[in-house]
């Protein structure tokens, strides 16, 4: 029966390897755990920033559930990251399938899709911003009067932000999967295809049964922070479609959780609510993310 090592022995043997860890607990505990901290408990409390924080219990949450502009960006939100992430994802599955070769010509595309990935947002935001430039010094309208047609107003048309907001977001996000994928069809053996080629295997039948089977583990990385950063979308939302009084876009129809928690934060001052939204947000996305890792957890298993 093993016995305990008593504390002052464990401090001699690895007071050192504590000594040299608490630069970053203080940071780490400085930095991340007291502003989650303090948020949590701003989200209990009306707090404009100014006056003392006054504690109002659930409250922040019940009007949440009230709150009719909420649950429009909870809605947006939602049809906004099922899209971008579904098709970003299959898009980055496609392009590492096309471009996973090692001749100089797939190490180029690779590049040219990866680009966008390694690129200031807030520069891809301000370049988009002026392809879709109402009049027709807009790129997106230039192209469409090459073909006789008229200047669109892209961002002022309601029905078209969700998927303006999806192309941007897929467009500068597939070429991250794309290098994930690849990575992952590298380390497939070539002898699982070799023998199913001999057994009369179709292409078809190879991708289906050996190559998606292997990249499970990647489809649920690449699902997973996609899901993350699609619920935190803001730069877009914020600098594309951002109207002079509503951060939403016309009606609205841009408006995202992360957006709605600014304007509420800091156009507002309700620190508080915004807090309890932030928290909200946080939920959900840990409640996705677990719910995708267990799906991915039993899909091996099968």
């Amino acid at each position: 029966m093993a016995h305990p090592v008593p504390l002052r022995s464990r401090l001699r043997r690895y007071g050192t390897s504590y000594a040299m860890l608490l630069p970053f607990l203080a940071l780490f505990a400085a930095f991340l755990i007291w502003p989650l901290a303090n948020s949590l408990y701003l989200s209990f409390t009306a707090f404009d920033g100014i006056n003392p924080a006054a504690f109002i219990g659930l409250d922040n949450f019940a009007q949440l559930a009230q709150d009719t502009r909420f649950r429009h960006a909870l809605g947006n939100t939602a049809v906004y990251v099922l899209a971008s992430v579904l098709l970003g994802t299959l898009l980055s599955l496609g392009l590492a399938l096309a471009f996973d070769g090692t001749g100089w010509a797939h190490r180029i595309m690779r590049t040219v899709f990866f680009l966008p990935s390694v690129t200031s947002s807030i520069a891809l935001m301000l370049m988009w911003k002026w392809v879709l430039f109402p009049s027709d010094v807009g790129l997106a309208n230039t192209i469409v009067s090459w073909f006789g047609g008229a200047a669109v107003p892209w961002l002022a048309t309601p029905g078209l932000t969700i998927p303006i907001l999806v192309l941007m977001s897929v467009w500068g996000g597939m070429g991250y999967g794309m290098v994930l994928y690849v990575a992952g069809l590298g380390s497939i053996p070539q002898e699982y295809y070799d023998a199913a080629e001999i057994d009369g295997a179709s292409a078809w039948q190879r991708f289906r049964h050996i190559t998606l089977p292997l990249l499970r583990p990647v489809t649920t990385y690449v699902v997973v922070t996609g899901l993350i950063g699609a619920f935190q979308v803001f730069e877009a939302v914020y600098i594309v479609f951002r109207a002079t009084n509503n951060v939403g876009g016309v009606l609205d129809s841009g408006l995202m959780i992360v957006p709605y928690l600014y304007d509420q934060g800091f156009t507002h001052f309700r620190l508080g609510y915004a807090s309890a939204i932030a928290w909200v947000l946080f939920l959900v996305i840990f409640v996705l993310s677990l719910v995708n890792l267990r799906l991915g957890r039993a899909t091996k298993e099968l």
